[in-house]
């Protein structure tokens, strides 16, 4: 265990944390759909399958990576939330935003280049319908839910396996397969695979997570009126940023202990 410090991590830490997070959750999502066409061509529901699993272990593993750091976002949606409510300031969500863009598309075209195709392959798959728009406000929604019940409750250390597990069953119960972040949204556009989204989607995909993602903030004040910065501040893993706030050198809190966030090495 290393000492306590009172510094808070860097912002260009912080960036680089979720533009690498980013690319690894774009590289998984449609890494894993490429592989679900070539091992089970022609099988549309095995595919979603083997992509669904792969999103959700993956996100799962992806947030334990780099959470220490930034907080594990990769989702502007979940920044500016988490700003809404004082764990991050406007300014920082803000520049979260491009990086978790920028690493998205990136993860997007190392996956395809991972697969022998062209860097860039935009995709023609059309996802805009009222039923997509709907599952996509459900779906951000519900992400939200998750993640602020368990900060609330002081179980910030489920927030990992939590976030994987709701994505993977949001895969099966929205129509849209729970894009649920703007900036994957974005990096879909990227590859013409299983995974993808065809640009003239992409806006109503986005438009719908960020009513989810207000509807949320809305719901959140009313059910837990009283969250503090402080336990915003363990919005999926613990990242406080404001110098004032000293933690444990990569140790996470405790479950009884969600106001004291950790701090990577």
């Amino acid at each position: 265990m290393g000492g306590v410090s009172s510094a808070p991590v860097p912002l260009w830490r912080r960036l680089t944390a979720e533009f690498l997070g980013s690319a690894f959750l774009a590289a998984v999502v449609i890494g894993s759909g490429i592989a679900a066409q070539r091992l089970s061509p022609g099988q549309t529901g095995l595919e979603l399958v083997e992509n669904a699993a792969a999103t959700a272990a993956g996100l799962f593993t992806i947030i334990l990576m780099f959470g220490p750091v930034s907080g594990g976002h990769f989702n502007p949606v979940v920044s500016f939330a988490d700003a809404v409510f004082g764990g991050l300031s406007w300014r920082d969500a803000a520049a979260y935003l491009p990086a978790q863009v920028a690493g998205c598309i990136g993860g997007a075209v190392l996956a395809n280049l991972m697969f022998a195709l062209p860097a860039v392959t935009i995709s023609a798959k059309q996802r805009a319908s009222g039923a997509h728009f709907l599952s996509e406000i459900i779906a951000t929604l519900g992400l939200l839910l998750v993640i602020f019940a368990l900060v609330r409750s002081g179980r910030s250390r489920s927030a990992p396996a939590a976030v994987g597990a709701y994505i993977g069953a949001a895969y099966w119960f929205t129509s849209s397969t729970s894009f649920a972040n703007p900036a994957i949204t974005i990096g879909r556009m990227f590859s013409d695979t299983f995974a993808g989204i065809a640009p003239d989607s992409v806006l109503s995909f986005i438009g719908a997570q960020i009513i989810g993602g207000a509807l949320a903030v809305a719901i959140v004040k009313t059910l837990y009126p009283a969250i503090t910065p402080a336990e915003a501040a363990s919005f999926i893993v613990p990242h406080d940023s404001r110098p004032a706030r000293s933690a444990h050198h990569g140790v996470p809190p405790s479950a009884d202990q969600p106001a004291g966030p950790a701090r990577a090495g």
